[in-house]
């Protein structure tokens, strides 16, 4: 296979894309809760994108990409009928699905992007599913009128008040339980300092449940070592056991420090990628495919 071709695309919100892509084997063998890695080109680094949807038939993943790196800044430049170099998974542990009744799933930002096939899978497992989903403001809310298809009940906040309510998803959380509601477990996905608010509001109302975590990951099999973290005291490797582990056992500061490792490297290539040789270099590799 020549690539792996991406057949649609489209802007969500601020920095914020959605990418179709031919992958017929990752789509056939995906469960909610895994992920691929990609490379772009033959230069390229490797990085994981939870898959959020699949057209099995069609043998269609569907990527969500949020710019904040040099290579998801990159990816931006790739539309309908360009191709990507490697597709590799599906990757990871399907999250493990049971029928818990009262289901909280708590969302920040493109957060919303790994949670959505968890809660279609819940819902076919019979939970009552609710919704809580977070960002900064209302134009980088994503995903909420396909959550409302599928959730019983749906919640939204922003920072700044610019779309449902004002404040955190934990602000939403505790006055959901304030007004007696009983969730029996409950499943995050966001930013790490968020999950860990999420993580101490579940553990105060006594909510059981898991948090996706997202670690640095390079080769995908837990061979290298970066995605480990600390759950309950003990290393695991989120790659192949989890993305997903107990939300109230997970060391999130120490996640918190290790995704820092190589802030300065990443802001350097983010850097060079946006100068203007770079871009001329960029011009001329073209070019010379024409």
């Amino acid at each position: 296979m020549d690539g792996y071709r991406i057949v649609r695309d489209r802007s969500l919100a601020e920095k914020i894309r959605e990418y179709w892509i031919e992958a017929p084997m990752v789509a056939k063998k995906h469960r909610a809760g895994q992920f691929v890695i990609i490379r772009l080109h033959e230069h390229g680094e490797r990085i994981p994108f939870t898959v959020v949807q699949t057209e099995a038939e069609k043998g269609l993943i569907r990527l969500i990409s949020q710019s904040v790196g040099k290579t998801t800044e990159e990816f931006t430049d790739y539309h309908t009928g360009d191709s990507i170099l490697d597709v590799v998974g599906p990757l990871g542990l399907a999250t493990h699905m049971e029928n818990w009744g009262e289901l909280v799933v708590v969302a920040g930002g493109v957060g919303a992007a790994p949670l959505l096939p968890i809660v279609k899978s819940a819902k076919g497992s019979g939970n009552q599913v609710h919704a809580i989903i977070g960002a900064r403001s209302k134009n980088l809310m994503i995903l909420e009128d396909e959550f409302r298809e599928v959730c019983d009940e749906v919640r939204v906040c922003t920072d700044d008040g610019s779309h449902g309510s004002k404040g955190l998803v934990t602000d939403v959380l505790r006055s959901w339980a304030a007004e007696g509601k009983k969730f029996a477990f409950g499943i995050t996905a966001g930013p790490v300092i968020m999950m860990k608010a999420t993580a101490e509001a579940m553990r105060d109302l006594s909510i059981p449940g898991l948090a996706s975590l997202n670690p640095i990951m390079v080769d995908g099999t837990g061979m290298c070592g970066a995605c480990r973290v600390t759950v309950h005291g003990k290393t695991r490797f989120a790659c192949v056991e989890g993305p997903e582990f107990d939300a109230l056992g997970v060391d999130f500061h120490e996640l918190i420090l290790r995704n820092r490792a190589y802030r300065k490297q990443e802001m350097e290539a983010l850097d060079h990628y946006h100068s203007e040789g770079c871009r001329l270099l960029k011009a001329a590799q073209e070019l010379a495919h024409v």
